[in-house]
């Protein structure tokens, strides 16, 4: 194999993997884990699950499916990764 296309598969293979280790939480002033939600809000979201906690305008807090379907949805403010928790009383 020509030293040019391994050159070029090292980077190409780096990029890519830069690119999929990003992580929008970082770049969130609010908290590490808390992601905020951005205008314009999304308008079309794609149909999968992956859970968050919604964070609304009032403090409250509801699972939905995605980030995106969450930040549809212009009370919510910010969402965290995962359901949110529930508390059971006994």
């Amino acid at each position: 194999m020509d030293i040019n296309k391994v050159i070029a598969l090292v980077f190409l293979s780096m990029l890519l993997l830069s690119c999929a280790g990003y992580n929008e939480r970082h770049n969130s002033p609010l908290s590490s884990n808390l992601i905020a939600c951005k205008d314009p809000r999304p308008q079309i979201c794609t149909r999968e699950y992956n859970p968050v906690c919604a964070t609304y305008k009032d403090g409250s807090k509801k699972t939905g499916a995605t980030g995106c379907t969450a930040c549809s949805d212009p009370e919510v403010v910010a969402y965290t990764m995962g359901a949110c928790e529930t508390t059971t009383t006994d």
